[in-house]
């Protein structure tokens, strides 16, 4: 394999002269301190570390963070100190060498070292996205290659990535990094069923695709009629991963699969997404209940989007997304489309981060601490009040893993909570003071009990009351760690009893 230093510096858009520079002599640096040094598949090990910063340049990051994934295993695996990472790379490339180091120490073998080693990953990341970032290329890359590794580490190293780095990858908005790491994880974990998987969606996918090409000229020539200028439309794969999930859905019928491959139409602005929507309704009659506005309600990773399900004329139902180009960057690669290199530094103020905070990154910092998602600052806080392992364990997978609800305050505001949530859990997602003196609830204008679980698009309501407060019951109505960490500070610290 002919690798080079300018494969990683053309993919920098903006790159200086000076840190070109850099991440050539990081790249001399890496391939001498690996030397001879070979991974399971007899390639040298230099080649791991190099395709963990060549991921680093397609999530758009920073030359810094290029380097840091040259060296992320520099200090751990070659004894390499930090006083030379920091002579020769400056400080900002040591502590994030350090945080990976770090988190490399303590693998997820057991439950207790599985625990313990997420929160050290949680807490690197509040302190710098990037840590996190450039973990998951790293782990994309050791995916990629696992074949190669000895049989007994294979499946649990791919059932780490299933349970553990594919979720936080969606859960930070990373939709091409998730996909793929589902996708390489599968065949290990469930080997007949991706066999099977495999097999029923192969026909489908050529059947799909040629049924696409045809809708793909007549919405093209449309859209050319309508004046709708600078459009980029392509087919989108659905990831035999994310086929799987909805099968098991499906009683396996494959024909009840609709979005097995879409039509994707990307437009330069939000306004463009609704015009294309109203042309995509006057050629194909849509699907009712099946149109699905990302762009007024976005999902809680922050994927925007207009999908719209309709049927082809041909006795086919097809699916069609449509979104602006920006909304198309951040729905492959989430947070790092935000933190990215790409953004001139003088417009790097204008930046909204809509689902971690409207402060700005500042210029010394690519993400500010205070723009590290609030949901992963929970986990990290979890640290000095370690519940019992098992009880952690399942509290992260439902309170960050699991699937998503959307409610709103009646002044219109957007929480977003875990699947079968209760109004305990939303009011102290509001605020921990609400949370403590609810006395009641509406949902929708309707009074309900506190246990009553929400539902996607519900309006809810707080009333509360200066002398209500909460009592050991209302642990039994909460579901979220959160909620319920909240409530036994309160009457322990009060000493209340029921």
């Amino acid at each position: 394999m002919t690798q080079s230093p300018e494969d990683l510096i053309k993919k920098i858009e903006g790159i200086s002269k000076k840190d070109a520079d850099l991440i050539r002599e990081a790249y001399g640096f890496a391939e001498s301190i690996h030397g001879n040094t070979k991974r399971y598949s007899g390639e040298p090990y230099f080649n791991h570390v190099f395709e963990t910063a060549k991921t680093i340049t397609e999530f758009g990051m920073s030359p810094d963070t290029v380097i840091a994934g040259l060296l992320h295993d520099s200090i751990e695996d070659e004894g390499v100190s930090e006083e030379e990472i920091e002579r020769r790379f400056g400080k900002d490339v040591l502590f994030l060498v350090d945080g990976v180091t770090k988190l490399g120490k303590v693998r997820f073998r057991g439950a207790e070292r599985h625990v313990g080693s997420l929160q050290k990953l949680f807490l690197a990341t509040t302190k710098d996205i990037r840590v996190l970032i450039i973990k998951l290329a790293d782990r994309l890359h050791n995916m990629k290659t696992l074949k190669y590794v000895p049989d007994g580490k294979r499946v649990r190293i791919a059932k780490e990535t299933m349970e553990v780095y594919a979720p936080i990858a969606h859960r930070l908005g990373m939709g091409k990094l998730t996909g793929e790491l589902q996708d390489l994880a599968f065949p290990y974990i469930y080997p007949e069923d991706y066999e099977k998987v495999k097999k029923l969606a192969e026909p489908k996918r050529a059947e799909k695709n040629r049924s696409l090409s045809k809708m793909h000229k007549i919405l093209s020539k449309e859209l050319k009629k309508e004046r709708i200028h600078n459009v980029q439309t392509d087919y989108r794969l659905k990831h035999l991963y994310s086929i799987y999930e909805k099968l098991k859905r499906k009683d396996f019928d494959i024909d009840r699969v609709y979005d097995i491959s879409a039509l994707r139409v990307l437009v330069p602005t939000v306004s463009d997404c609704y015009k294309v929507l109203g042309i995509v309704h006057s050629i194909w009659r849509p699907l009712p209940g099946r149109i699905k506005d990302y762009i007024a309600f976005p999902k809680p990773n922050g994927y925007q989007s207009i999908h719209t399900t309709i049927f082809t004329g041909e006795g086919e139902i097809a699916e069609i997304q449509i979104r602006t180009y920006k909304m198309h960057e951040e729905a492959e690669f989430g947070i790092a489309s935000h933190v990215s290199y790409k953004h001139n530094r003088s417009d790097i103020s204008k930046i909204k981060l809509p689902w971690f905070g409207d402060k700005a990154p500042t210029k010394k910092k690519e993400m500010p601490s205070e723009e590290i998602p609030e949901w992963v600052r929970e986990i990290a806080s979890s640290e000095d009040e370690m519940p019992e392992i098992e009880e952690f364990y399942s509290n992260l997978k439902f309170d960050f893993f699991r699937d998503r609800i959307f409610v709103f305050t009646p002044l219109g505001d957007v929480v977003d909570l875990p699947v079968d949530s209760s109004p305990i859990d939303f009011a102290y997602r509001i605020h921990t003071d609400v949370g403590n003196h609810v006395f009641g609830v509406k949902v929708n204008g309707k009074m309900v009990s506190l246990d009553e679980k929400l539902n996607n698009g519900d309006i809810v309501e707080v009333i509360t009351k200066e002398k209500s407060s909460p009592s050991r019951k209302w642990l039994e109505y909460a579901h979220t760690a959160f909620a319920k960490r909240h409530i036994k500070n309160y009457i322990q610290k009060n000493r209340k009893r029921d």
